[in-house]
This record gives C-alpha cells, sequence and structure tokens, in this order.
C-alpha cells in the first residue's frame, strides 16, 4: 500500500512489528511471535482504514488509565495539584476505575456514588466532579469515542451546608493564652493577621516584605486561589503585627514558617485551646463578618477578601445580632 507500509524482524526471542504510514508517522510493538505481530498490524490497518487510529475505543480503555492521564496532563498544571493528585490516586485504586468505558454506565456511577457518601456528601462531589471533567477532556481532546458523559446523568450529592463557625465569647482570649505555650513565636501572629485581614492561609504564609507597603497599609497578593492577584488594605493592628515581626528577624517573608510547621503547630495550639471544632479558615469567616459588621459594604469586603461572587461572599458572612443591636438605636 501506498499509505502504509508494514515490516517484520526478530529481535532477540521477540518479533518487531513496525507500521510506517504518511499520517501516522512509525509506530512499533513487539510480540513474542511472527503470527501475533501480523495479526496486530492487520487490526491496526483496518483502525486506520476506518479513520478511528489514535481515538479511544471505550471497550479498550479503563477509568483508571484515564485518571491517570488526567493526573499527569491536567492535574499537573493546577495550583491545588498536590491535594487533587492525593484525591485521583484514591480514586485510580477503587474498584470503579478496573471499568472500561463501555461499562461505565450512569447506574455503575451511581452505585460509586452511593458507596462514597457515608464518607460525606462534599468528598462524593469532589470525586464525581473529577470523574465527570476527566471525561469530558477524554472526549473533547483524546479522541474517547463516547457519546455521552455518564456522569451528567446522575443526581450529584446535595451540597454541604456552608460552616457558621466563628469565634465565640472568650475563644480569642483562649486561643492567645494557649499561644504563650507555643514554641514557635510566629503562630499567634499569624492568627491576629488572619482575623484582621481575612487572608487564606497560604496567602499569609507566601507574603514578602517586597509585596508590602507599611506606609500605604496595603499588602500584595500577586496570585491567589482564583488566579488573579489583589491588594489587601492592612488596619492599624494588622500594621503593628508586621511591624513586630520585621523588628523581630531579618527574614524575606514577615511569618517564617512553612505550611506543614504551621498546620502541626495550629492542631496542637486548638488542642491546648479546647477548640478542636475550630478550622483555621474559620479565622477568615470570623474575619469577612467582622469588616460588615463594622459597616463596609459588599464591594469593600469583596476588595479585601478577593471575592469576585457576592453569593460566595455571602456563604463566608456570619453576622451576630448582638454586634448590630448598637446599630439600630
Amino acid at each position: 500500500m501506498e499509505a502504509k507500509v508494514a515490516t517484520y524482524r526478530k529481535r532477540n526471542s521477540k518479533w518487531q512489528a513496525i507500521i510506517r504510514h504518511k499520517n501516522i508517522g512509525t509506530v512499533t510493538r513487539s510480540f513474542k511471535s511472527k503470527s501475533h505481530a501480523i495479526k496486530w498490524v492487520h487490526e491496526q490497518e483496518n483502525i486506520i482504514e476506518a479513520g478511528h487510529y489514535g481515538l479511544l475505543k471505550p471497550d479498550s480503555v479503563m477509568l483508571g488509565e484515564l485518571l491517570s492521564r488526567y493526573c499527569r496532563e491536567i492535574t499537573q498544571g493546577k495550583r491545588s495539584a498536590k491535594t487533587e493528585e492525593r484525591r485521583l490516586n484514591r480514586l485510580i485504586n477503587d474498584p470503579i476505575s478496573t471499568l472500561t468505558l463501555d461499562k461505565l454506565s450512569s447506574a455503575e456511577i451511581a452505585t460509586f456514588r452511593d458507596r462514597r457518601l457515608p464518607d460525606g456528601a462534599r468528598t462524593t462531589h469532589y470525586d464525581l466532579t473529577l470523574i465527570r471533567h476527566c471525561l469530558k477532556i477524554a472526549i473533547h481532546e483524546w479522541g474517547l469515542m463516547l457519546s455521552s458523559n455518564p456522569v451528567d446523568f446522575i443526581k450529584m450529592p446535595p451540597a454541604s451546608k456552608p460552616r457558621q463557625r466563628r469565634l465565640n465569647e472568650g475563644e480569642y482570649e483562649r486561643l492567645e493564652q494557649a499561644s504563650h505555650l507555643t514554641l514557635n513565636p510566629h503562630i499567634w501572629p499569624i492568627i491576629v493577621f488572619a482575623i484582621e485581614t481575612g487572608m487564606r492561609r497560604g496567602e499569609i504564609l507566601g507574603l514578602t516584605w517586597d509585596n508590602i507597603s507599611l506606609e500605604r497599609q496595603l499588602a500584595y497578593l500577586p496570585l491567589t486561589k482564583n488566579g488573579t492577584s489583589r491588594e489587601v488594605p492592612l488596619s492599624t493592628k494588622a500594621v503593628h503585627v508586621l511591624s513586630n515581626q520585621r523588628s523581630r528577624q531579618d527574614t524575606p517573608t514577615p511569618f517564617p514558617v512553612n505550611a506543614n510547621a504551621f498546620r502541626l503547630a495550629w492542631e496542637r495550639l486548638r488542642k491546648r485551646a479546647d477548640l478542636c471544632d475550630l478550622r483555621f479558615h474559620d479565622l477568615r469567616h470570623e474575619a469577612i463578618s467582622r469588616f460588615f459588621e463594622t459597616g463596609l459594604s459588599i464591594p469593600e469586603v469583596a476588595l479585601i477578601s478577593g471575592h469576585k461572587d457576592a453569593k460566595m461572599l455571602f456563604r463566608y458572612t456570619h453576622l451576630k445580632a448582638g454586634n448590630i443591636i448598637a446599630k439600630l438605636g
């Protein structure tokens, strides 16, 4: 044939089949016998003639293979790559990943959903979203010959209720008292700074002095969770925290603590304070709610917090009736 030429050669104890085609280039594969090599060549020639070469046939690829490719090619480009990689590895080891795509029906996806729900609706929702996006990429970009995405036809787990945890009366003082027993001197300043600014843990730990102006009372975040930059106005108390940190050490960052060290220190601190239900991210809820209670407008709070969607901003806002009474007169 003019379009493709197949040749065979024996290397050591195996037969190597070589297909050369003007459209797909050169493809080789080794087999135990020449008869198997010839059979494979004929199969590939039929696929090429049908125009399906390079496409993924549902009966020949497992979900786990697609998830592995997704992890290599898609996940690695995300800011949350490490977290998503752990979730994908668990999914790849799940029995559902052994199914070929022709057997990955909506009923199978629903069974997987129901089996995962005891571990939490939020976790299950994340898993299903990953599978759905993986299949979408495979269909549109990797040549998966699937007419529809089976995840689209099942009922997703109900969205979990947003956390409403704020600091209750006396809890700020308990955290401060417990911090006196913490060996790391940066933990309490980080907590105070989080409440004053509403910044995320990663944003605080990633701050550098180059992006801080104490004179203008501004902190610049070049890259945030939503992929954009933002300037955060600093309260007098936040500036005071930073000034103390600058006088304490000469480092490129005001809070020279890595993420894991801070996580361990926070766990110990909240146990000492007997506040095991308090998450560090709850301090962002506390900060944003305080901003509204002081009278800041929605655009002003959004500027500080970085929220682009007012609906998401309100998920972080939990006002206390007692703090509003004074404004009623």
